[in-house]
Order: structure tokens, then C-alpha cells, then sequence
């Protein structure tokens, strides 16, 4: 089965650059795509100096949907934006006060690659944090999602005037490059020996959990076509995590968030709307802020999939929830709320045929 490839490299042009993230890529592209894949045979992606968070999220989104194994290299810088101090990938608008909106999230990572099979999906990672995610990411770790296996650093900020390289990027582009792909965790320790004369900073290097996690066999039933069994599936941990936990719990919705990407899947995009939607819904009347990542997260996948629903009934009924969640969730597109308040008045003049 090909594999996928994903190279970002992302960093803000002008004085907030702390690190020359887009130089790596010719070196990258010079390696073999099946070498970067750990494949026979890859489809390579490349995102240079990308604009919009949007558009890596589209990017990352059909990587993630790809069956076979998905490499995804990153160079870059880390950000916080100033309202929850959550990090971000810094592109090529990214300042500091518009982080929030000019930044790609990184929690984006996890939310789009949860559901791979475990073993499939792997990052490495070349980034450099400014002084202010320094000191967060010496305590609080990148979360990169429970499913994927992780390599490589994040360097303290550079001394002032200097930039920063990826020297952690270059050693691994340039050991790939002679055709070999190593055994990942060896590929990861020889490019840390190929850094000196710099601080490495933190190493980051994680494994995905055995293959007994319940997700593998939800993503095997997936796999194989079996949606209803997959559902089904996922349904038992479900209701599992509601006795055990309850039912607004992060184990009980996460299951429920499952079920809605699973639908997803299965293309029925009004059950996975109306699934996310009580996500949202549940979670805000669990106290959480209307702009808290997971809720934003929520009401954004339900506004992404009722512009798939064919149906203008449910497209009516669903679309009238959403615009009420909209009112409190406007998350970080502008216009959100308008364009679900034009879709509706599209979609009236059907209703009177």
C-alpha cells in the first residue's frame, strides 16, 4: 500500500522569524518518497511558508484519510496566543498578537490523526519555541495524539538578532537521503548525535500504545468496510465510560466524538453533524468555555459536515441548531455564523415547492 508524505514548513516572515524552517526542504525532497514513507512507493505533499491555518488543516485532513502509513515531517516555531496560551505552529502571517488566528493549533494534530490505525502514523519534528512556549513546554508536553509515534526536538529560543536552524530536520533528511531508512528510533538517535554546537533542547521520542488499545479494533473494523460494526463498537466503550464516569466525562464524550467521526466515514454526514453538535452542546453545559479548543473543535466538524447533508428537511433542522451554537461559538473563521444564517435562506425557498 503507497504511503503518504507531509512537509510542513512553517515560520513568520520578518522579525518574529526564529528559525529558517523552509531551507530544510530541498534537502527533504531530495530523499526518495518510498524512503520518507517507510514505503515501496509514497505520495509526497509540501507546505512552504503556508499562509492559512485552513490550508494545512485541508492538507493534514486528506493525509490523515490516506490507508496506508503517513509520515509527517514539521519544521517550524511554537507560539502561544495570548487568550489560553494553547501552542501554535507560527506560518507565515503569525505575530504575536494574532496567533489565534494566523497560527495552525497544534491540538489540530491530534484531533485529525486520532483515528488512524495504530503503527501507521508517525512525526517528526524539528521546532523552536519562543521564550514564552519555553517555559509551557518544559512542563506541559506536545500532544500529538494517543495513536502516533513521535521524534525529534523542540530548541530553546535562539540568542537575540540569530536564527535558528533545522539542524535536527537536516541530519535526518540527510541520512535518509542515502537511501536507507532506519529502524525509527536508530534514524532518531543518529540525527541527535549529527547536532553540535547547539543546545538540542527537549528530545522528544514516543511511541504509540500496544495494539490491544480498544481504537485499533474500531479503526480495523473501519478498514475493512465494517462501519456498523465499528459503530457499534464504539458504542459499548461509550456507554462503558458513561457508568463509569459519567456521562458528560472527557472518557464519555471522547467515545461519543468517535462515533461522530465514525459517521463521517460512513458518509452519513447528518449523524455525524447531529453527533457533533451534542457534543458541543454537552460540553458547554459542562462549564467549558465557548472558546475552549475542544468545543470550538466540536461545532466547527458539525459546520463542516452540514455542508455535506443533501437532505433539505435535516439540512433545515440541523442548520437551525448549528446557527443557535454559532451565536455562542463563533470560533476562529470569520463569518461562521454568517455563512450558516445564508445557507438557511438557501435552503427556504425548497421548503415551499
Amino acid at each position: 500500500m503507497p504511503g503518504t508524505v507531509l512537509l510542513v514548513a512553517g515560520s513568520p516572515v520578518g522579525k518574529g522569524r526564529l528559525v529558517d524552517a523552509a531551507g530544510v526542504l530541498p534537502v527533504l525532497a531530495a530523499v526518495a518518497p518510498g524512503v520518507l514513507a517507510g514505503a515501496e512507493t509514497a505520495n509526497v505533499v509540501e507546505l512552504a511558508d503556508p499562509l492559512e491555518p485552513q490550508a494545512v488543516l485541508t492538507r493534514l485532513r486528506a493525509a490523515a484519510a490516506a490507508p496506508g502509513p503517513l509520515t509527517v515531517y514539521v519544521t517550524g516555531q511554537i507560539q502561544l496566543d495570548r487568550r489560553q496560551r494553547l501552542p501554535h505552529l507560527a506560518l507565515a502571517r503569525t505575530t504575536p498578537a494574532t496567533v489565534r488566528y494566523t497560527g495552525f493549533p497544534w491540538h489540530w494534530f491530534r484531533e485529525e490523526l486520532r483515528l488512524r490505525a495504530p503503527g501507521t502514523t508517525t512525526l517528526f519534528l524539528d521546532l523552536h519555541a519562543d521564550a514564552e512556549s519555553w517555559e509551557l513546554l518544559r512542563s506541559v508536553p506536545l500532544d500529538c495524539g494517543r495513536e502516533s509515534a513521535v521524534y525529534g526536538r523542540i530548541a530553546p529560543p535562539p540568542h537575540r538578532r540569530s536564527l535558528g536552524g533545522p539542524s535536527y530536520m537536516k541530519a535526518v533528511a540527510t541520512i535518509l537521503r542515502s537511501g536507507h531508512r532506519p529502524p525509527l528510533d536508530q534514524l532518531h538517535q543518529q540525527a541527535l548525535s549529527r547536532i553540535t554546537g547547539e543546545d538540542v533542547g527537549i528530545v522528544l521520542a514516543a511511541q504509540p500504545p500496544a495494539v490491544s488499545d480498544p481504537h485499533a479494533a474500531v479503526s480495523a473494523a473501519v478498514r475493512a468496510g465494517r462501519h456498523a460494526d465499528a459503530d457499534g463498537l464504539a458504542a459499548r466503550w461509550e456507554q462503558a465510560a458513561v457508568r463509569a464516569h459519567g456521562a458528560a466525562s472527557e472518557e464519555a464524550l471522547h467515545w461519543t466524538e468517535v462515533r461522530a467521526d465514525l459517521a463521517m466515514l460512513a458518509g452519513d454526514a447528518a449523524r455525524s453533524c447531529r453527533t457533533w453538535l451534542e457534543v458541543a452542546a454537552a460540553r458547554l453545559a459542562a462549564g467549558q468555555a465557548e472558546d475552549a479548543p475542544a468545543v470550538e473543535a466540536a461545532v466547527d466538524r458539525a459546520h463542516h459536515q452540514w455542508g455535506e447533508v443533501r437532505d433539505p428537511a435535516r439540512a433545515r433542522e440541523l442548520g437551525a441548531a448549528l446557527a443557535q451554537l454559532r451565536g455562542r461559538v463563533p470560533g476562529r473563521r470569520a463569518g461562521a455564523l454568517d455563512h450558516v444564517q445564508q445557507q438557511l435562506r438557501r435552503l427556504q425557498p425548497q421548503a415551499q415547492h
